[in-house]
């Protein structure tokens, strides 16, 4: 037997013996009034004999974290949701049944519920002189050892609560990213938008180009796919009169799982009648500025020991000028594809030799070559129409699209674009494409023909993004990979854990 079945073995009988004595093991009547945090914070400047004098009684729920006995007296920490706090055990202040039960079968890991009034000891700590205790949970599992903790990278993923419970940084991510959410949300609702819902199973894949997850309905026979993106479903709110929608969703994409990317993952899109790209490239600046100073006060934040200013305004650079000047591919190559392909094969990238559009190769070299580099906000501006099938034309230069994406931090944070609200121009980008399905799998398989009669009945001028919140997360907690921001995120299968 192993030492932690071991353990195990005894915590059963603890809670077999507890159960003995008549006493419930696994009530749930006792109502904490106090939080740790807020008793630390208010009282960490009173001076300890102010203290003593003061009657007042606090009650708190938490779980052990450690125990140290010292004959008569018992020096315990609890945590609560917001920090951790001292408790003292002492005989002299509790019946001594109470005591003894503390001593011989509270474990660390288990969840109590105590009151007492405030002191602080010698060495200033504010402790709880304990004159109530009860047992809410037993824990029957020890908890990771205090001194090593919960470092396995991946156990530490697919044992989230064990995270949470030994990793007070983590608990702040979740935290932090919850506040982002909610600023972004307050945001769009302060400056006229609508939130709504949009389907997440849909009977055509559509919106991006991406591999669907597919299941089927039984009642209407037919396969439904979760959503790769809502941007179509929005775009008809737009037909439909709302002129400034917003939603914040769960996007499903059937693709590899890495650092940078997760199968199930929260996205931002929103939509904005009689607006163009330019408008909403200062709309992200100023959301994103606006949300620096409320998360960390500055505008200045660091990732990965860079510092970024999100201070408007943020460069722009042109899609090819950022290939030949920051991806250092020659100019001259960019239009011929042998030149192209050799030079991506020397690079060690990987091109689809069958897939005819140009556009899709310096896309593939933007991301390899150019995106990491893309440190402080950028935008990038003017991508082809040929990797953009639902952007609007440039009027200038009809080969480019009124298109933006925004990087930091060496990511891509968002992608925006002026609409395409020609019925006549939208099909016949998705008849091309559809072309290509042979070649590229992530193409949707099929027209979605509602789409198109809705831009027949009219959809305003109008410009829409798409922000990762994921990405958004890693940057502001400085975490170097999407699991550490989503709280149970995928991972391949375990038989044995």
């Amino acid at each position: 037997m192993t030492e932690e079945h071991q353990i195990i073995k005894v915590r059963y009988e603890k809670l077999s013996a507890i159960e003995k004595m008549g006493i419930k093991s696994y009530p749930n009547d006792f109502r904490p009034q106090d939080k740790a945090k807020y008793l630390k914070e208010i009282y960490k400047d009173m001076p300890p004999e102010e203290l003593e004098k003061r009657e007042a009684e606090f009650s708190l729920a938490g779980r052990v974290m450690s125990k140290r006995e010292m004959g008569k007296i018992i020096f315990s920490h609890i945590q609560d949701e917001t920090d951790k706090i001292q408790i003292l055990i002492a005989k002299s202040e509790l019946p001594e049944e109470d005591f003894n039960f503390f001593k011989k079968f509270i474990d660390i890991g288990d969840i109590i519920g105590v009151k007492g009034k405030l002191i602080k000891t010698k060495t200033g700590e504010i402790t709880i002189l304990v004159k109530f205790l009860k047992l809410l949970t037993k824990a029957l599992r020890p908890l990771p050892e205090k001194y090593h903790g919960l470092r396995d990278t991946e156990l530490r993923y697919r044992m989230r609560y064990l995270d949470l419970i030994m990793n007070q940084r983590v608990r702040e991510i979740f935290r932090m990213r919850t506040q982002i959410i909610q600023y972004i949300r307050d945001y769009f609702i302060s400056e006229g938008f609508l939130e709504v819902e949009t389907p997440m199973m849909h009977p055509i894949v559509g919106g991006a180009t991406a591999k669907p997850f597919v299941t089927y309905h039984n009642a209407l026979d037919m396969n439904l796919y979760l959503r790769i993106a809502p941007e179509l479903y929005l775009k008809r709110l737009l037909v439909g009169g709302f002129e400034r929608v917003f939603e914040l969703n769960r996007n499903f994409r059937n693709e590899g799982v890495s650092s940078k990317h997760n199968p199930e993952f929260t996205m931002l899109e929103f939509y904005e009648a009689y607006a163009t790209y330019e408008d909403l490239m200062k709309r992200t600046e100023e959301l994103f500025y606006g949300l620096a100073l409320e998360i960390k006060g500055t505008p200045v934040i660091t990732y990965q020991g860079n510092e970024i200013d999100l201070t408007p305004p943020w460069k722009r650079i042109e899609f090819l000028k950022a290939l030949t000047e920051l991806g250092g591919v020659p100019e001259e190559i960019l239009n011929d594809r042998e030149k192209l392909f050799n030079f991506a094969k020397e690079k060690g990238i990987e091109l689809n030799l069958k897939d005819p559009r140009i556009g899709k190769w310096w896309t593939k070299l933007f991301e390899e070559l150019v995106e990491p580099k893309l440190i402080q906000p950028t935008f990038v501006i003017k991508y082809p129409v040929e990797v953009s099938p639902l952007a609007r034309r440039n009027d200038e230069d009809p080969r480019f699209a009124d298109r933006f994406e925004f990087y930091m931090g060496g990511k891509e944070i968002a992608n925006a674009f002026s609409e395409l609200n020609d019925p006549r121009d939208q099909r016949k980008r998705f008849e091309e494409q559809l072309k290509l399905r042979e070649i590229d799998e992530e193409i949707p398989p099929e027209i979605d023909e509602d789409f198109l009669r809705a831009l027949e009945y009219g959809m305003p001028p109008c410009a829409g993004e798409g922000i990762g919140i994921d990405r958004v997360v890693m940057i502001f907690t400085d975490s170097p990979s999407i699991r550490e921001i989503i709280l149970f995120p995928h991972l391949r299968k375990k038989e044995d854990l």
